[in-house]
Order: C-alpha cells, then structure tokens, then sequence
C-alpha cells in the first residue's frame, strides 16, 4: 500500500523546476537523444527531456509512479513507461542517463551490479546526471521512517561516489548541505553529492 507520505511526494514533486545540473547536462549530449529516467516518479524530468527532442525510457519501483506517468504521456509514442526496480529494468542503449534523487535507494547490496549496468547502457560520450546520498543525510540516520518511505538507503562519501565515476570526465560535482522542510512538512537535513559526468570512449567493464 502506497504511504500518505509517498503520495504526498509525488503529488508536491509532478511540477518541479528542471534542476540546474540536468539543463547542463542536455547540453552536452550527443546523437543519439536518447535518455533513461531512473525511478521517474511523476514525470517532471521527462515533461523537459521530450521538450528537448528525447526519446525517454523512464522506469520506477512505485505503480502509483507508473499510473500516474502513463497518464500523463499516454498519447506520446516517445515515452516508454516501465514497473520496475534498479536490478530488474532491462536498460537500453542511451545517451543521456538521469538519476535523480533516486539511486538513494536502491539496496546496497545490489549497487554493484546496478551501476556496471547504468555505465555499459551509456554509449562512449554519454552522460550520466544524478545524486548519491551522503552519509549526513536525515535520511542516513535513526529518524528516517522506513515504513512510510523505501526500506533501502544508499549512502555513499564524497571519495566513494568519485571512486564510481573512473572511467568518466567528471564535468559537474557538487556537495550539497542544507536544512530545510520536506514537502509533507517534515525537518530534513539534506546531505547530497550532484554528479555530471561523460563516459570515456575507451572505458571497459570488466
């Protein structure tokens, strides 16, 4: 059952400004305009990525994500809509990788194999544009509700995330920290790293 809390987000969240790093990031993409929009929520992201000429593949764990996203894009043949987790979503070859706000939870355990995932799905020159949850986060602490939100919380440091970005040009690297109130109207403490970065040609995985 989807929480008040989640509901509340998705409701607060389906007109948001497009962030800074994101316009930045479009700018840098070549052929193919293709993008993925991991964990996709209620679609904000993809409203400016198909004023931008993409073909979007946008995918998240939450059906109410998906119902909502389908809605909205039902007459766009451009957007494909997919139910499914960080592990399980089939990635095609892109461009453009946006993660947002979204790989604060995907499992731990699972991050390894996700991420070699998102970098072989990213042609030679694409560009990744996402957020990595630091470990000074509310979220990484005692006080966040992991009944009303996901049960999974990826906290990674400043070297931890830079560690991830080897086989790229790092082109935007931002620590964010500030406190502030969630759109439920909770205190937060938010503890984030905002990463573009391009995908070197000669990059291998092993």
């Amino acid at each position: 059952m989807l929480s008040n809390e989640k509901l509340h987000y998705f409701d607060a969240t389906e007109q948001r400004p497009v962030r800074a790093d994101l316009r930045y990031a479009v700018t840098m993409v070549r052929a193919p305009r293709i993008a993925v929009d991991c964990g996709c929520g209620a679609g904000s992201d993809i409203a400016f990525l198909r004023s931008e000429g993409f073909e979007v593949h946008g995918f998240d764990i939450e059906q109410e994500s998906i119902k909502r996203c389908q809605q909205r894009y039902q007459s766009d043949k451009q957007v494909h809509l997919t139910q499914a987790s960080f592990s399980s979503f089939s990635y095609p070859p892109c461009s453009l990788m946006v993660a947002d706000a979204s790989l604060f939870f995907c499992p731990p355990h699972e991050f390894d194999f996700v991420w070699q995932r998102i970098t072989q799905a990213l042609v030679p020159g694409g560009i990744f544009c996402g957020s990595f949850l630091g470990p000074d986060d509310t979220m990484a602490g005692p006080s966040y509700n992991k009944d009303a939100w996901w049960p999974d919380v990826l906290t990674l440091t400043d070297a931890q995330v830079k560690t991830r970005f080897q086989g790229f040009e790092i082109l935007s690297f931002t620590e964010h920290k500030l406190s502030g109130v969630t759109p439920d109207g909770a205190s937060h403490d938010w503890h984030i790293f905002s990463v573009v970065a391009q995908k070197r040609a000669n990059l291998s995985l092993s």
